[in-house]
């Protein structure tokens, strides 16, 4: 259980769900584990260290990272996994309201990753983990911010994986589907809440209701983030949980015209 002794991981949004889940994960696998969280926390991660760092903040990105390297000299493994959500109709948000999402949840991966990236390359090894989601890959509707950012995060991804590759680094975004966390409750709302919208955004919010009991637990996605952590020959995309792998095969082979209606159906808005 201690293969990876030695090495040191960092897991951004460590209090809870997906980043407490990853968190204890890689430090049963061995690896000295930093979790962080935006406020002071007493929800540990088994195993883990926890700082504070608000990852919209240079200055505390840059103190984690120090902090960090001063305590065991080196970043092996990165997981960008600190996030908010927003649900609602793509003209209920206002753009400075996009701009706050797009901090946290891509500028906030890009503070991080400027920051690990020059000590993994002095020592020619790393690997960077970012969190994304299956709607970086398949929109849906009500989601058209959030999905925007997760696909904004998949190509930053990608492109930075073809960049840092020439220094050992590699960099991987795991896709989950939904996801038994608080992530949703804590999320922002509208800021331009629309009435003809009223109707349809309560037949998601309906869906997601009927869906969250039945969704994968954490655990499912810290399993594959320790996959990507440790992968010989890691790929750039992995999706985690039955549901995210069903999606990605559809998207990839049925008809648009089939892909299209059954994602409204699904959604519960009109043909």
């Amino acid at each position: 259980m201690n293969r990876n002794s030695g090495k040191t991981a960092i897991v951004t949004g460590a209090s809870s769900g997906i980043g407490r889940a990853s968190a204890e994960a890689l430090a049963r696998a061995g690896f000295t584990v930093f979790g962080t969280s935006r406020k002071p926390t007493s929800q540990s991660p088994e195993g883990a260290s926890m700082l504070v760092c608000d990852v919209t903040d240079d200055a505390s990105v840059a103190s984690l990272v120090s902090a960090v390297l001063g305590k065991t000299g080196r970043i092996d493994l990165l997981v960008n996994n600190a996030g908010i959500g927003l649900l609602g109709g793509a003209e209920e948000s206002s753009v400075s309201q996009s701009k706050a999402l797009f901090d946290v949840n891509l500028f906030g991966v890009m503070r991080m990753t400027n920051a690990v990236l020059p000590s993994m390359r002095r020592r020619g090894e790393g690997r960077i983990v970012n969190i994304g989601s299956i709607l970086g890959l398949v929109p849906a509707p009500y989601s058209a911010h959030y999905s925007a950012v997760k696909h904004a995060l998949e190509g930053y991804s990608e492109s930075l994986d073809h960049e840092v590759r020439a220094f050992n680094i590699r960099v991987s975004v795991i896709e989950p589907a939904f996801v038994r966390t608080v992530f949703d409750q804590n999320g922002f709302e509208p800021d331009s809440v629309i009435k003809e919208y009223d109707e349809a955004r309560a037949g998601v919010d309906a869906l997601l209701r009927d869906v969250m009991p039945k969704a994968d637990p954490p655990e499912v996605v810290a399993k594959v983030v320790l996959t990507a952590a440790t992968d010989r020959h890691p790929r750039r995309r992995y999706t985690a949980g039955k549901a995210a792998r069903q999606v990605s095969i559809l998207r990839r082979f049925a008809p648009a015209a089939m892909f299209d209606k059954t994602l409204r159906k699904q959604f519960r808005l009109p043909a």
